[in-house]
């Protein structure tokens, strides 16, 4: 039962156990899995430097750099956040699929397990990444692999084209006070103010994706970004406001326990995005380089306050940025 596609599904296996290693690739082999293998989390982000694979399998302990760290850099980079990672883990304790989940694990499997297991939830994980690569479950709106479309039919006729990654701030103090239900409250309403922003600048058509979470990519053109961007910021956060409790809206904070227990404030959400441009003063022919150079402009955008907008446009000038305020 060869994996669908015009290819064998690529398998990275990061283990420092060879035996392990080695059982896991044999299995995977035998299914009609391609498998390359990584010693630990240094080796494994060299590996996928040079060969881009359809999911990882991670094991949790490891020398240099561990399951979790790897995990977090994975989720980190624009590159590969949507890799779907499996976590190994010697240890049945709770806590530890609890860390490799919120470390952006999409599935663990506990040692030992057996060959009918593995192939199952490498299976399964790579089944559901694939739909959701195309239509997001939550929003509706086209994943990964459609952005990329969209982005290289625009270089292929040569049109002018911004692209804009976009994120909400201080999302995980949301999910925390509130819960995972009303922090997909926010995300949809991310996602309804993008689509309001997008109608209303109008024609050509602007492209609206999301990638994951709280992220989402726009491709407009060049002109289309200040309005556009103007719009979402305005209209998120009036929508964001009405879905935090009374109390909270009022004193323009919510108040969360750290790990010792001391109450930290966090401010209420507002939006980074990241632009690059692609005009006649630079071309950018890659959909991954636009993507990745506007997640770089997003970072520019999260260094400052409120929301904000960060503009790369590659002329020796680094960003040139809007802040959008109440």
């Amino acid at each position: 039962m060869e994996p669908a596609g015009d290819r064998p599904d690529v398998i990275l296996v990061v283990d420092d156990d060879e035996d392990i290693a080695r059982f896991v690739e044999f299995n995977l082999r035998l299914h009609g899995y391609e498998v390359i293998h990584a010693g630990d989390g240094q080796e494994a982000l060299e590996v996928i430097e040079r060969q881009r694979p359809d999911l990882a399998v991670i094991d949790l302990m490891m020398p240099r750099v561990d399951g979790l760290e790897l995990t977090r850099r994975l989720r980190a980079d624009p590159m590969t956040a949507v890799l779907p990672v499996i976590m190994l883990t010697a240890k049945g304790m709770t806590v530890d699929k609890v860390h490799g989940l919120s470390a952006g694990a999409d599935d663990y499997l506990v040692k030992p397990f057996d060959t009918a297991e593995l192939v199952a939830r490498v299976s399964s994980t790579l089944r559901r990444n694939k739909e959701f690569r195309e239509v997001s479950p939550l929003t509706g709106l086209p994943g990964n692999s459609r952005i990329r479309r969209e982005i290289a039919d625009r270089v292929r006729v040569g049109s002018d084209y911004a692209v804009g990654y976009i994120d909400i701030d201080r999302f995980k103090s949301v999910n925390d006070r509130y819960g995972f239900v009303r922090g997909d409250d926010f995300i949809s309403a991310l996602a309804r103010s993008l689509h309001r922003a997008v109608v209303s600048v109008g024609l050509p058509p602007a492209f609206l994706g999301h990638v994951g979470g709280d992220d989402f990519v726009f491709v407009c053109t060049p002109e289309q970004v200040r309005p556009l961007t103007s719009r979402v910021s305005t209209d998120f956060e009036k929508a964001a406001d009405a879905l935090y409790d009374t109390s909270d809206a009022a004193r323009g904070y919510v108040e969360l326990k750290d790990r010792r227990g001391n109450l930290r404030r966090a401010a209420l959400v507002t939006l980074s995005i990241g632009v690059s441009v692609s005009d006649a003063d630079k071309r950018i022919t890659s959909p991954l380089a636009a993507m990745t150079i506007a997640s770089e402009m997003k970072s520019v955008a999260k260094s400052q306050p409120g929301s904000y907008v960060a503009v790369d446009r590659r002329r020796g000038v680094a960003d040139s940025g809007d802040r959008h305020v109440k």
